[in-house]
């Protein structure tokens, strides 16, 4: 009797432990489907465009903000590619008339060396200081700067403050010779004579 009830007390023992290892087996298996459905079906959802609405709120913010950086950014280097290309485009121009100008002044004084001698300055020397006013103002004709010499030369006496460098910087202003001698001190009909003295000088070297 005791070896039955001992026999029926294991049978009761085993079948408890399969039963509560069944149990947990049936718990740890719908928990990893449950982690697997979840998950997958969450990643699967992503992947699929299911799962967008939150992920899309990120991605449209970041999408407008980059748009409207890039706009911007856009924009930013149009107008400062403009601006620069318009700073290339006027310093080539800028360099273009100077190199002008400068081959003219170069073919005047081989053509008419008497100009130099009668401004009593060498060509290399003239060519250099014309070359030195075209950094400033490279619109300034070769006519311009002998005139302006030879006024200095011949108005500097009497009237210190005119200088062949004040003259230069009148016309570098956009002013005459005639209104650039009225603004350093000389009436109209004393710029006048002075100009018609120093064109006739000017003429005659060049014979």
């Amino acid at each position: 009797m005791r070896k039955r009830i001992i026999k029926t007390a294991g049978a009761l023992v085993v079948a408890t432990t399969f039963a509560m290892a069944m149990t947990v087996s049936v718990a740890a298996q719908g928990k990893g489907h449950g982690g697997g459905g979840g998950g997958g079906g969450g990643a699967g959802r992503g992947a699929s465009g299911m799962g967008q609405p939150t992920g899309v709120g990120v991605e449209r913010g970041l999408g407008r903000s980059s748009d409207a950086s890039n706009g911007r950014a856009d924009s930013g280097r149009g107008n400062a590619s403009a601006r620069s290309n318009g700073r290339s485009d006027a310093g080539l121009e800028r360099a273009r008339t100077a190199s002008e100008n400068l081959s003219h002044a170069n073919r005047e004084l081989a053509k008419h060396p008497g100009v130099a001698n009668a401004l009593h300055i060498n060509a290399n020397a003239l060519r250099a200081g014309y070359q030195s006013a075209l950094l400033k103002n490279p619109n300034l004709t070769f006519g311009q700067f002998v005139a302006a010499t030879r006024l200095a030369q011949n108005l500097g006496g009497k009237h210190p403050n005119i200088t062949r460098d004040a003259i230069l910087a009148g016309l570098a202003n956009g002013k005459s010779i005639g209104q650039t001698l009225q603004n350093l001190g000389l009436s109209s009909h004393e710029a006048k004579d002075a100009k018609k003295r120093a064109e006739r000088e000017i003429e005659e070297s060049r014979k």
